[in-house]
C-alpha cells in the first residue's frame, strides 16, 4: 500500500501512554487481595509483590509515551500480563472448584464477589493481551509499520465519525475486552487474525464458565 493511500489510522504518532494501562493493573491487583485465602496464590503477597515491580520497572524504563519497541520494555511488559493472566486463572480453577466441591458455597458473599473479581480479572488480563499484540503493540502501532491490523475498530471503517489523529488506545482494547467477556462474541470490533479469533475464543469461553457455574449455583442456593 503506497504511504499515501495508506489510512489515517496507520501514519506515525507519538505513541500512547502506558499509565491508563498501569492503574488499571494496580487497581485490579488490589482486588485480587479481597479474595478469599483459598482463592489466592500462597503465599498472598506473592502476586502483588511480582506485579508491583514489574509495573515499577516498566515506568523506569519508559515513564512517558510508548513511541518504540525496546526489548526489555517489550519483556517486563509481557511479563506483567503474564503475571496476571496466571494469577487469574489459578483463582478461576479454584472458583470452579470450590463451587463444585461445595468447599465455598457456604458463604454466599464471599462467593459472589470472588466472581466479580475473577471476572473482572478476566476482563483486564485479555485486555492487556490485545493492547500488546495488536498490529505488534502500543510501541509498533505508534510507527505505522504494520499494514493490517489485528482488529478492526469502527473508526478504521468510518473515519468520518472520529478525529484525524485517532487511534486504538488502552480504553478501546478494554472495551473490547468486556463487551466480548459479556456478550460472549465480538460486538463493533471485529477480529481479523487466527490468533485473535482464538484469543477471544478462549476469553469467552472461561467467562462464560465462571457465569453459568455462578448462576448454576445462586439457583440452586435459593432454592435450597
Amino acid at each position: 500500500m503506497d504511504s499515501d493511500e495508506a489510512p489515517a489510522w496507520r501514519a506515525p504518532t507519538r505513541g500512547e501512554h502506558r499509565s491508563p494501562a498501569a492503574a488499571v493493573v494496580v487497581g485490579t491487583v488490589a482486588l485480587q487481595l479481597l479474595l478469599p485465602n483459598e482463592l489466592v496464590l500462597r503465599p498472598w503477597w506473592v502476586l502483588p509483590a511480582v506485579t508491583g515491580l514489574l509495573v515499577i520497572a516498566l515506568l523506569l524504563v519508559n515513564p512517558g509515551r510508548v513511541s518504540k519497541r525496546t526489548p526489555v520494555e517489550r519483556g517486563i511488559a509481557l511479563s506483567v500480563v503474564a503475571v496476571v493472566s496466571i494469577a487469574n486463572a489459578a483463582s478461576a480453577v479454584q472458583l470452579v472448584d470450590g463451587i463444585i466441591s461445595g468447599s465455598i458455597t457456604n458463604r454466599p458473599g464471599p462467593v459472589l464477589a470472588s466472581a466479580a473479581i475473577v471476572y473482572w480479572t478476566n476482563v483486564v488480563a485479555f485486555s492487556l493481551w490485545y493492547w500488546e499484540f495488536d498490529r505488534g503493540g502500543p510501541g509498533q502501532r505508534a510507527t505505522g509499520e504494520q499494514e493490517f491490523p489485528d482488529f478492526l475498530f469502527p473508526q478504521m471503517t468510518s473515519p468520518e465519525f472520529a478525529g484525524r489523529n485517532w487511534r486504538p488506545t488502552y480504553p478501546d482494547y478494554l472495551y473490547l475486552s468486556f463487551t466480548n467477556s459479556t456478550a460472549f462474541s465480538p460486538t463493533d470490533v471485529m477480529p481479523l487474525r487466527p490468533w485473535a479469533k482464538l484469543t477471544m475464543m478462549v476469553q469467552s469461553a472461561i467467562s462464560l464458565v465462571v457465569a453459568l457455574l455462578v448462576v448454576a449455583w445462586a439457583v440452586g442456593a435459593l432454592n435450597s
